[in-house]
């Protein structure tokens, strides 16, 4: 008898439909997004950049770890010796339509040579505009470097 007079008095429609005008008048959070911005994590992983020393010279010592490491295998590296016996990058690629931001080549690097900024508003209308090459990954590094090194040290705790 108690299921019938709960099935034709539709008690679980009344019940979803209270949760629903309680939510309904309630005050709303709202963020106006391009004036507003939400906090991010120190661990949030966006565009990818690569770092210089502060001599200027680039870390990436073309050790190819974020290469092997990488899940989506969207890393392209070509590296070449100098005149002095070091190695370096000659070719430096990051093809982000494959890219799973997993953070597993900022892990790898033993030099912190490329790091995952918090950047996360940009865009590309083709394909071939998510394609990162070196000179465009250090000119990120080189514009947010601050930024990155910030964040780096508020993460050290953690690792």
């Amino acid at each position: 008898m108690n299921k019938f007079i709960k099935t034709f008095f539709l008690v679980e429609l009344l019940k979803g439909l209270s949760v629903t005008l309680r939510y309904f008048f309630a005050p709303k959070i709202t963020v106006q997004f391009p004036e507003e911005k939400t906090p991010l994590s120190p661990r949030f992983r966006g565009l990818h950049a690569q770092r210089r020393y502060a001599n200027g010279e680039e870390r990436c010592i073309a050790c190819k770890l974020c290469e092997a490491v990488c899940p989506a295998l969207a890393i392209t590296i070509e590296s070449e010796q100098r005149d002095d016996g070091t190695r370096r990058t000659s070719r430096y690629d990051i093809d982000l339509t494959k890219c799973i931001f997993c953070g597993f080549c900022e892990e790898a690097c033993p030099v912190d040579a490329i790091v995952e900024t918090h950047i996360f508003e940009y865009h590309g209308e083709k394909r071939g505009d998510l394609y990162y090459t070196k000179p465009m990954l250090l000119a990120i590094g080189d514009k947010y470097e601050a930024e990155i090194a910030k964040n780096k040290a508020a993460d050290a705790k953690y690792r």
